[in-house]
């Protein structure tokens, strides 16, 4: 069905662009009636009129002498010009009377309500009026007015703009993305152009996780070696191993840092955008890469030498000696000087208790403080960190673990382990973000195609996240004002390069959107779709990578042909345990495969493999850093005793017990760390279709082998 969406897309992209008196009669009473604009996120009020606005090159756009005004009206002329490649001229009015046919921006206090993000703006035949009361509302009516000009099938700069009347204002104040800059670094260029598309969808929050395990990416000036120390690693995996700098004569380092000036001038780019960064320093774990700029700060006698490249959680942590929060004060001053929002993320999260319980010094502390237990001892972290921020006019936010230990009344929680921690949150008095997985966190996969990027294995498509509301049920109506908004997050342990970032992000981005601006009664999924592909338009105008996969027919292995090649994307993991889309380590440069695999049983099912004309069958296999902590999960993981030094490949018929039909050695692969095809191996006729499970044998887990494609030969 997924098809006929697109088709249907289509035609109201043709028909979006024409003026009212050429539409089929009915088709523009329809329209009439539902008050439907192609814009995202959908507007609360839409009223529908008679007559055209011709944009040409050349038409002015009038704006009052405020400096404010002109940002506005610069950044709609710009986009056009990006887009449409039409060129508007911004003059200055002197007085309250703007000249005929022009494009209208104005500061009017009684513009939509209360809202300072709130606008309005009327098209008639004569011109275009944007107004609102405030900077970031005349912001948002240039965006709208943007879309309204922009469509897929216009081809040149005429630009015609149907007559309407819109209201809008958002529903929730806190409509955000987080941004994983510590795992991977990504350019000053891109965290800019990537707060312009957010600016694009009235997304207003940008998350900015600054700091991990595997990276620390914000220059501090008192302590510099986080960053010249702490901002460095050297990926996973062989190929990385072998990968020797010559200057250093050692394996090459990977990552980057953001320097002070260069984030005064992002943070002055997201204000003019609208968007305030919320910056993220993690405590009192996720603390290796300081810890190994830092050591005096750990617990243990033998911290982390070096900066980790395994993804998971790690169980270093900050000590809780003066020093240490010294440390912290420190470094938060600095954090303050460049980021001048009122919130300061600070992780809270994943915090394996493990060294304070075996620490002498920190169990010591624990009974000066007159402290019960661990978690107890992070609420009295967290609690000084909040106090400290709290007396320099700032708020703490933190991932829902920081209710477990006790917090000031005045931090925020930021629910992702379900809604629970925001309900808890609002019934205790204290502001919250809902931000959950599986649904808001970008990492999880948007279809199952071979084309996939790399991310986990499970599935978030497009509808989930439009389906999704913030606003949970459970919530007391008079704890309701606690709920501040919603957050998607783009973790990037698999998300290595940018364009890939930009494809994880949207359109999901743009459902985020709608759910946090668009009052529910207005929210409608057919509608969404059916705006999509003008969206789209926009995206590929704008250089924004984006997934089209809800427009993709979901593929079904079983109606492949019998001797396709099947990638393991169209084969079954055996168990859905923890199941991942890896990338390959090698090459360096070039591209990667990707495979899925459940790497706590990394086995395969070839789903009714037809065998009757079957008398070969084909394998490429790939290895992978097992670079994940798990923990005590790791124990669980059963490998199978190999036959060879090097091991096998095992392939057993209906299901994965008994012996095998066929035995592929892995020798011809060891000594190759990208992928490998292995020699064709003969199989036994068998009439019918049959299930094949596919099975490594090997000693150790790192590196761990992993199925790219199988391939049935006649």
């Amino acid at each position: 069905m997924r098809w006929v969406l697109a088709c249907i897309g289509a035609t109201v992209f043709l028909s979006a662009c024409l003026p009212a008196s050429a539409r089929p009669k009915s088709e523009h009473a329809a329209r009439r009636a539902s008050a439907a604009v192609d814009v995202i996120p959908a507007p609360a009020m839409v009223e529908s009129r008679d007559g055209v606005f011709a944009i040409r090159a050349g038409t002015r756009i009038s704006i009052p002498r405020d400096p404010r005004a002109a940002g506005s009206a610069r950044y709609f002329a710009e986009l056009l010009q990006q887009t449409r490649g039409t060129r508007l001229e911004i003059v200055e009015r002197s007085g309250a009377t703007a000249p005929e046919h022009s494009i209208v921006f104005r500061f009017d206090p009684q513009a939509v309500g209360s809202s300072p993000e709130g606008y309005a703006i009327e098209v008639s035949s004569r011109q275009i009026v944007v107004s609102a009361a405030d900077a970031r509302g005349l912001l948002y009516g240039a965006v709208t007015l943007w879309q309204l000009c922009t469509s897929e099938a216009a081809h040149s700069d005429l630009i015609d703009v149907r007559a309407v009347k819109i209201s809008d204002s958002p529903r929730f104040g806190w409509r955000g993305l987080m941004l994983d800059s510590a795992r991977h670094y990504q350019s000053p260029e891109f965290i800019m152009r990537f707060i312009d598309w957010m600016a694009l969808h009235k997304l207003n929050v940008l998350h900015w996780h600054l700091t991990d395990d595997q990276g620390w990416r914000l220059e501090i000036k008192k302590y510099p070696r986080l960053t010249e120390v702490g901002a460095w690693r050297v990926p996973a995996g062989a190929a990385a191993a072998a990968d020797i700098d010559p200057g250093t004569g050692r394996p090459r380092l990977y990552g980057g840092f953001y320097s002070q000036d260069t984030v005064r001038g992002i943070v002055a780019h997201a204000a003019e955008r609208n968007v305030t960064i919320v910056p993220e320093i993690d405590m009192p774990g996720h603390a290796s890469a300081a810890l190994v700029a830092y050591p005096e700060l750990g617990v243990t006698e033998h911290p982390p030498a070096a900066v980790p490249a395994d993804w998971g959680v790690y169980s270093n942590l900050y000590n809780v000696e003066e020093g240490t929060f010294n440390f912290l004060q420190d470094v938060l001053d600095e954090v303050m000087a460049l980021f001048p929002g009122k919130y300061l993320h600070v992780g809270g999260d994943e915090a394996v208790k493990d060294q304070w319980k075996t620490s002498p010094g920190v169990q010591a502390r624990m009974r000066q403080l007159g402290l019960a237990d661990e978690q107890a001892l992070q609420g009295y972290f967290i609690g000084r960190i909040e106090k400290y921020l709290e007396a320099h006019g700032r708020r703490l936010i933190g991932w829902d673990e920081i209710l477990e230990g006790g917090i000031a009344q005045d931090a925020t929680v930021m629910s992702w382990r379900g809604i629970d921690g925001a309900v808890t949150a609002a019934g205790a008095g204290h502001d919250a973000v809902l931000s959950p997985w599986p649904t808001l966190y970008f990492d999880n996969r948007q279809g199952t195609g071979p084309t996939e990027p790399p991310g986990r294995g499970r599935v978030v498509a497009l509808q989930e996240v439009y389906g999704f509301e913030p606003m949970p049920a459970g919530i007391a109506a008079n704890q309701r004002q606690h709920i501040l908004g919603l957050q998607a997050n783009v973790w990037t342990e698999h998300i290595r390069t940018e364009e890939r970032v930009g494809y994880m992000t949207f359109p999901r981005a743009a459902a985020v959107a709608e759910v946090g601006w668009t009052a529910p009664e207005r929210r409608d999924w057919d509608s969404f779709v059916r705006r999509l592909p003008h969206e789209f338009a926009r995206y590929r105008g704008l250089g924004l990578s984006y997934s089209a996969d809800v427009f993709q027919p979901a593929a079904d292995p079983r109606q492949l042909g019998a001797f396709e090649r099947r990638p393991s994307q169209e084969l079954k993991t055996c168990t859905d345990k923890l199941v991942l889309s890896l990338e390959d380590d090698a090459p360096i440069g070039g591209k990667r495969a990707i495979f899925l695999i459940d790497i706590m049983n990394p086995c395969w099912i070839f789903q009714s493999a037809d065998l009757s004309q079957a008398s070969a069958l084909q394998v490429a296999v790939g290895q992978v850093p097992f670079n994940f902590q798990i923990g005590k999960d790791r124990e669980a993981i059963k490998l199978a005793a190999p036959h060879t030094p090097a091991g096998e490949l095992e392939v057993r018929l209906d299901n994965c017990e008994g012996q095998p039909i066929a035995v592929l050695p892995l020798a011809p692969a060891v000594a190759n760390a990208a992928v490998t095809t292995l020699p064709a191996v003969r199989i036994p006729r068998t009439r019918g279709r049959h299930d094949l499970c596919f099975r490594f044998t090997q000693r150790t887990l790192d590196p761990l082998w992993a199925l790219d494609w199988v391939q049935l030969v006649e």
